[in-house]
């Protein structure tokens, strides 16, 4: 975002040549600043989903200072971001592995394919979103692929092969830190797709 003496705001992308600036980044972090660039930007409206606790104890040691001692989840929780872009719900999963070889489908919960699966049933665009950190490398991978996977009892992990074959890299820059909404554009809106 870049703002002019006159107040206009203009979005640009700025590209990252080099591929191992974004490590030790977390990517929580990378996709709500690409997210808050995308608002700003007018692009979509995306945002992470707060996770829903029941607050059991608080202790006060100051006045000034509360602190959460003890909570529990209320509920499982359904996938990370949810929105709308391009006026269709847009609603996936974040995950990271340290893993060089593959993607562990213990990372991915029963109730979260089972979202997913509702998500895709009513229209709506699902994916998850995997960051291998050894490579420092992102991809975006269609729900129906991951839902395939999750099912088949034949395995315990996707390959990281197969992730490069049936996903989609998603480019790093500095703003938006990862430009997912271009594979979302490539996959779900190209011709015959959503219009």
């Amino acid at each position: 975002m870049i703002n002019y003496p006159n107040k206009k705001k203009t979005c640009a992308h700025h590209e990252i040549r080099d591929n191992y600036m974004g490590r030790g980044m977390s990517l929580e972090d990378d996709l709500n600043k690409s997210n808050t660039y995308y608002l700003e930007c007018e692009r979509a409206v995306i945002h992470k989903k707060p996770i829903p606790i029941q607050i059991v104890k608080v202790d006060y040691p100051m006045r000034s200072a509360a602190k959460i001692t003890e909570a529990y989840y209320k509920t499982p929780s359904t996938t990370d971001y949810n929105g709308i872009y391009r006026g269709k719900a847009i609603d996936f999963e974040a995950k990271e592995t340290k893993s060089k070889t593959s993607f562990p489908l213990k990372n991915i919960h029963p109730h979260q394919i089972q979202h997913l699966e509702r998500v895709l049933r009513h229209g709506g665009i699902g994916f998850v979103i995997i960051r291998f950190t050894y490579y420092d490398e992102t991809y975006l991978v269609d729900a129906d692929y991951m839902i395939q996977q999750f099912h088949a009892a034949t395995h315990k992990s996707i390959p990281y092969a197969d992730i490069k074959e049936n996903g989609s890299l998603i480019r790093q820059g500095y703003t938006p830190r990862l430009r997912y909404l271009d594979n979302v554009d490539e996959l779900y809106f190209k011709e015959g797709s959503f219009q």
